[in-house]
């Protein structure tokens, strides 16, 4: 990479700044550098692209061929719709491909890089940004981003001011793809939200979306390191909010996995409004409850299993450890007969099964969280541009805008998408109507 000596900043005024050189800031530097545009990227890990390594457990879902607008959380649909239109799941491929990273469809309608590896859409990224000479730099400390009237030889002109550890930037744009304030230590500090408020915008309150939630087991715990597959419906208020259909990772503090990242971000923003939120389980969706008492009455009655304790007369049908709270729960003894189980019973242990009721209470924090939910509202950028309606020149690319996604490949989409549109709307600067060694900046 391309690194900044502090003697080559003090003068030169940059097209535009790109803070973050995560997903949707080394695309917004690409697309900028790519159609002329003199441009510098500043991150402030000492490596590029770092949170893009632990997408898809290291795999990296880079995008998906089903780009339902459901699939996203917004305030405006239309937004996400104006972006997403502007750069397609198509799009994304053939960015990549033309980059070296073959797609593979796994999961139904997730793409992943052919070698199944976040790192290789990392590497063909800083590569290009090294083909293409951007300056990146690394660690960069920045303490405040201003806009102020600089004077040149072409007047007086609004210019971006950024203080970093070493010597001031300057910038005709100014390009914040910082992220949220998710997965702290791969970059994602909320610096981002302090930036945008610095320069007049206000930040709808971050929260953790893509996390796992607690739960109240001071009734019955189900058994910490299952996973299973389910349909889990979130319920807020008494009223259904949403289903999902996956896997579910049981926990010591609560209930995680996929299928309860795909609705956590609603479930968090209600426990915020501190509303009642609660899970129901149904550890058998492919049957209704009454083809699963019909098979269970059945099944028990068999010559094989009517005269064994019904703890091994479950055996197989459910993971050993959540047979034995099911049962526990459907206050059956583990040591009964199945072929002495009544109506009844059998009809309780239905309802554990099928609605299997997990009262919530908390959520896992940042730490934890794959992304945020929260940050600058779309209602203050331009949806064609990602400009900020409020401050010209000033874009946004990537998870610090409220918009956030569920699990495969939705966010990184985003951040792809977002991160060219505002790559592709900077403006050219004029070198030859303007003395770029001479800059004299006032405060407003």
């Amino acid at each position: 990479m391309e690194f900044i000596k502090d003697t080559a900043m003090k003068r030169k005024i940059y097209d535009a700044a790109i803070i973050g050189a995560g997903a949707s800031g080394l695309m917004a530097a690409i697309t900028a550098a790519r159609r002329g545009r003199d441009v510098i990227l500043l991150e402030h890990m000492d490596q590029a692209g770092k949170k893009i390594l632990s997408t898809g457990n290291g795999k990296c879902n880079y995008t998906n061929l089903n780009q339902s607008e459901d699939a996203y959380y917004c305030e405006d649909p239309a937004f996400v719709h104006t972006v997403l239109s502007r750069f397609s799941c198509a799009d994304t491929i053939r960015f990549f491909e033309e980059l070296g990273i073959r797609p593979l469809q796994k999961n139904g309608s997730c793409i992943y890089p052919e070698s199944e590896q976040a790192l290789s859409v990392k590497n063909v990224l800083t590569a290009e940004v090294k083909r293409l000479k951007i300056p990146l730099l690394l660690s960069a400390g920045i303490r405040s981003i201003q806009k102020q009237n600089s004077k040149t030889a072409a007047g007086i002109q609004d210019i971006f001011v950024i203080q970093t550890k070493g010597q001031p930037l300057y910038c005709h744009n100014c390009i914040l793809a910082t992220g949220g304030m998710a997965a702290k230590k791969t970059g994602s500090d909320g610096s981002g939200y302090l930036y945008a408020k610095q320069l007049g915008h206000t930040v709808t309150k971050p929260l953790p979306a893509l996390t796992a939630l607690k739960a109240d087991y001071s009734k019955w715990k189900l058994p910490a390191g299952v996973r299973t597959g389910c349909l889990a419906s979130l319920v807020i208020n008494d009223k259904p909010a949403a289903s999902e259909r996956g896997e579910l990772q049981i926990t010591d503090y609560g209930i995680s996995g996929i299928v309860i990242f795909q609705f956590s971000r609603i479930a968090v923003q209600a426990l915020a409004d501190r509303k009642k939120v609660q899970v129901f389980l149904d550890f058998k969706p492919d049957m209704s409850e009454k083809e699963l008492e019909a098979y269970l009455k059945k099944r028990f009655s068999s010559v094989y299993i009517a005269q064994k304790e019904i703890k091994e007369g479950i055996t197989g049908f459910l993971p050993d450890k959540l047979s034995a709270v099911i049962l526990s729960q459907s206050g059956i003894s583990p040591d009964k007969r199945c072929g002495a189980l009544n109506s009844i019973q059998i009809q309780n242990l239905v309802r554990c099964l099928k609605e299997n009721r997990v009262s919530i209470t908390g959520y896992k924090d940042f730490d934890f969280a794959q992304v945020t939910a929260g940050g600058v509202p779309l209602s203050q950028i331009h949806a064609d541009t990602m400009e900020s309606r409020l401050v010209k020149g000033l874009y946004f690319a990537g998870e610090i805008a409220d918009a956030d996604a569920k699990c495969g490949g939705y966010n990184l989409q985003w951040a792809w998408a977002s991160g060219y549109i505002s790559g592709r709307s900077i403006e050219a600067y004029d070198s030859d109507s303007a003395d770029k060694s001479s800059i004299k900046t006032h405060k407003r």
